[in-house]
């Protein structure tokens, strides 16, 4: 009895051990099974190496010249790709500035109140001073439940990485990271060099291709039948090699080069991929295809919306010109534009934004001088002066009873759908 007593004692403590343990594991094993893309890529790259500068410009390419020209050329581009890709895997994301936290006061207040209204009150009073421009779909202060914070102009939620990311493009699992303010830079770098990586071995190895199969390969009776010649000699079987290489580096380039055509036009726009997307306007005739149709709209205005600003969405907010736009993502030195080396300009918080969107983006106190002149600085810290849209305070009031009559019945700020997954990717 007695034993049987301290078993039924000692039960629960060592349920919750065995627990604690499988939690354990299951972190251990999701965070190794995360990195099975970036091994994949670089065991690809690896064995490029082998078939571009063993098989083919050792064995193969008999001109001396033609060898140290494609070495040379080759060996360039690997090093720029695999710095690249090394420092937008390995790229130090800051997290939110402590300035967008709401204190434990602050917390107390917001759980506490008592309705959606007084919610709004209290996180629009804490924003008062935060240089944010943007709102949700309802017109409300964009707050993450999970982070406890104000999110600032373009930052998400990211699910995978459990925490919200500044200027958040997508999480991808090809470098294990979000890409976001602090490794844009170096992942556009990472495209545009593994493009070219590509396209160097698929052009160089072009020619011996051919050659293979035009002097190495007959097909008779449906067996694979290797005839002798410059070649094509049984000998030389490794030398397959390079048409492997020529087809892996071709199926590459297909994809980066329009993945990366893809981001060229985000950078032009000053967009992101989770801004990127209009809010799908389909018009279906079918009853199937209008619950296609409107579960497409669900996604795309949930999940890839452009910015709400105070007077509406607009994709093209923080465009400020392509040339100004490039800058802002690869910095005002061009001797640094191809170097992965962090050169983005601003802080990955506030933004410049078109005319008509911008706001105070400073501190009361120093509004007060500002509107005096009429006039508004650049959230860039830049010291260009914008001018600056007087209006009435109470007409510019996010919580007058006018602006929630205007969005009616749409979902409010603290409903499901709007904390739900696609608006926090």
């Amino acid at each position: 009895m007695a034993s049987s007593v301290q078993n039924n004692r000692s039960s629960p403590a060592g349920f919750v051990y065995n627990c604690m343990c499988c939690k354990v594991c299951n972190r251990v094993c999701f965070r190794a099974f995360k990195w099975i893309p970036v091994l994949l890529i670089i065991s690809i790259v690896t064995w490029s190496y082998y078939a571009y500068v063993i098989q083919l410009c050792i064995f193969t390419i008999e001109s001396t010249v033609q060898k140290c020209v494609y070495l040379v050329i080759f060996h360039i581009l690997l090093i720029m790709f695999a710095w690249s890709y090394w420092r937008t895997i390995f790229a130090e994301i800051q997290p939110v500035p402590d300035k967008y936290k709401l204190p434990e006061r602050e917390l107390e207040k917001l759980l506490s109140a008592e309705s959606e209204e007084a919610q709004r009150n209290i996180l629009e009073s804490f924003a008062s001073d935060l240089p944010i421009v943007t709102r949700t779909m309802s017109g409300s202060v964009r707050y993450c439940n999970r982070c406890v914070l104000v999110k600032p102009d373009r930052a998400h939620h990211c699910s995978i990485c459990a925490r919200c990311v500044l200027k958040m493009d997508h999480h991808c699992p090809w470098v294990n990271n979000c890409v976001c303010y602090f490794n844009y830079k170096f992942f556009m770098l990472f495209l545009g060099y593994a493009l070219l990586y590509c396209l160097f071995i698929m052009a160089t190895c072009l020619p011996y291709f051919i050659r293979f199969w035009k002097t190495g390969v007959i097909m008779e009776d449906g067996d694979l039948e290797v005839t002798k010649g410059e070649f094509g000699s049984a000998a030389n079987a490794g030398r397959y090699h390079i048409v492997f290489a020529f087809f892996v580096s071709m199926m590459f380039a297909i994809s980066l080069g329009s993945l990366f055509g893809y981001h060229c036009y985000l950078v032009a726009n000053n967009r992101t991929t989770l801004d990127a997307l209009e809010n799908y306007q389909g018009r279906c005739c079918t009853p199937g295809k209008r619950v296609i149709a409107h579960a497409i709209k669900q996604l795309t205005e949930e999940a890839f919306r452009a910015p709400m600003f105070r007077g509406g969405a607009d994709k093209n907010g923080f465009s400020m010109g392509v040339y100004n736009n490039f800058k802002e993502v690869f910095g005002n030195s061009p001797n640094l534009w191809m170097v992965p080396v962090f050169t983005s300009l601003g802080n990955g918080c506030d933004f410049p934004v078109r005319r008509e969107h911008q706001l105070q983006t400073f501190t009361t106190q120093e509004a007060h001088g500002y509107e005096s002149m009429g006039t508004t600085r650049s959230s860039f810290g830049d010291g260009i002066v914008y001018p600056l849209p007087r209006q009435d305070e109470d007409t510019e009031s996010l919580l007058s009873s006018e602006r929630w009559e205007r969005w009616g019945e749409r979902a409010q700020p603290y409903d499901e759908r709007e904390s739900s997954s696609y608006d926090e990717l």
